[in-house]
């Protein structure tokens, strides 16, 4: 692994964790109206807090382009997945809540999985699969799935709703890493010329703001620990698979790398959801009287 995908990989995990944080803090005061329209959006960007956080965001996704430039998509996704122990280390600090023992297993849980996955994967680039028919097919199967959870999520307004947003977005976010590492293949390969006259690097501005959307909505309806382990922990997911789907991402697929494989994503998740239910996690703020945002 090189050390310096690395490094942007875990930079990246420490800007989007605090700007979640950010963020949350300031979509809870959102109005109910706002759910799931662009006005949620237009709305928060007059909160300086949301700003703040929305600007973390960015480098972190900037760092992430950069780490998937140098990097293998299998590679890079489970690195991006310990965002939650930095937005973890914020709301610890802003509660004054101790790890106990079900934070340090999350914690453990998460960095052991991340490193059983990598080490037992062994991810290495390859051809990209050109197939148009498995291309499309893995990219169907994402959008589509996010699509039907969005759907629900709207039509059944219910506790589930913020964690049904979440793995939507994360979902569309982890199809977005991978697109953006083929936009990066076609600018090396075309120039911008070629690039400008991809489809790709038009679906990541798509996927985007449609992601940004749902995440908002998620943190608008209920608290971080609703939303962010599902965000968390359906990014990676979708990348490897999108990775291996139609990148050539290829991993070790002996019996025994695949069952570490399998156990270290299985840890990934765990880690995520003890931590994400971890009292450190903000709940959110107390909506009282009038549904109006806060400036900060």
């Amino acid at each position: 692994m090189s050390v310096l995908v690395l490094v942007l990989a875990v930079s990246a995990a420490c800007c989007l964790g605090f700007g979640f944080v950010l963020q949350q803090a300031a979509a809870a005061h959102a109005p109910k109206r706002d759910y799931l329209t662009f006005r949620l959006l237009l709305d928060l960007m007059r909160v300086r807090s949301w700003l703040a956080g929305i600007a973390l965001m960015v480098c972190g996704m900037v760092l992430g382009a950069l780490a998937l430039g140098k990097g293998e998509v299998s590679l890079v996704e489970p690195l991006l997945a310990t965002n939650l122990l930095f937005a973890m280390a914020l709301s610890r600090h802003r509660t004054g809540q101790r790890l106990g023992r079900q934070g340090w297993a999350g914690l453990w849980l998460l960095a052991g999985g991340v490193a059983a996955f990598l080490v037992a994967g062994e991810p290495q680039g390859g051809r990209a699969v050109s197939s148009p028919l498995r291309h499309w097919l893995v990219v169907g199967v994402v959008t589509g799935l996010a699509l039907l959870l969005t759907a629900l999520a709207k039509r059944r307004r219910s506790p589930a709703s913020p964690a049904l947003l979440a793995v939507a977005a994360g979902l569309l976010y982890g199809l977005q890493d991978a697109l953006t590492r083929v936009s990066g293949q076609r600018f090396a390969d075309a120039g911008a010329a070629g690039l400008v006259a991809s489809w790709q690097p038009y679906a990541v501005v798509v996927l985007g703001v449609t992601g940004l959307l749902l995440v908002q909505s998620a943190f608008e309806t209920g608290p971080l620990r609703m939303s962010l382990p599902a965000l968390t922990a359906a990014q990676p997911l979708a990348g490897i698979a999108c990775g291996i789907g139609f990148m050539g991402d290829q991993v070790r697929t002996d019996p025994g790398a695949l069952a570490w494989q399998a156990a270290g994503l299985a840890a990934i998740v765990a880690g995520i959801v003890l931590l994400g239910l971890h009292p450190a996690m903000p709940e959110g703020p107390v909506r009282r009287g009038t549904h109006s945002l806060q400036r900060r």
